[in-house]
């Protein structure tokens, strides 16, 4: 009868280790941030980014260089004119300066909204392919191991290779 207690309970403890072993195997982790910046997808919008990011400077430096040369000359002109057409001239560089502001705030929005059009289908594709992959690959739990989200230690499975395998790069 002793033996068969001790023979139980090795059993239970056997089997509650091999539960707690395939339990700890079905978490994986990921750099979801090193993917995604590693997507070629991600690479375009950034090029894209880029390229109206310089638009906009240069169209703000064009505004700019004219507002600085408007500004020269109504000042090399003011001792010859009126009081009255150097307050309209002020005036009409306060607009001016005031337009460069709102083209610059409104740039920043456009910018903005860009940027989220663009990347949010990018972060999709890479979530579909990390849920598809860790399915496939039987894992419960994929925990973010971008630097400085919470994941302290990272000796599980990584998943990065088999997720940029299933999105082609």
């Amino acid at each position: 009868m002793k033996k068969i207690k001790t023979l139980l309970l090795a059993a239970v403890t056997f089997l509650g280790a091999v539960s707690m072993t395939q339990a700890q195997s079905k978490v994986a982790h990921i750099d979801t941030q090193k993917l995604i910046a590693d997507m070629p997808a991600m690479k375009a919008a950034q090029n894209q980014l880029e390229k109206l990011q310089k638009t906009y400077e240069a169209d703000i430096q064009t505004m700019a260089t004219e507002l600085q040369n408007k500004m020269k000359q109504y000042q090399a002109e003011a001792a010859t004119k009126t009081d009255a057409e150097n307050q309209k001239r002020g005036a009409e560089v306060q607009g001016m300066q005031d337009n460069i502001l709102k083209y610059r705030q409104n740039a920043e929005q456009e910018m903005g909204k860009k940027q989220e059009n663009l990347i949010k289908p990018i972060m999709e594709k890479a979530r579909l392919a990390i849920q598809k992959v860790a399915r496939a690959k039987g894992y419960q739990y994929v925990i973010d191991a971008t630097a400085g989200s919470g994941l302290i230690l990272a000796d599980g499975p990584d998943l990065t290779a088999d997720v940029k395998k299933e999105l082609g790069m």
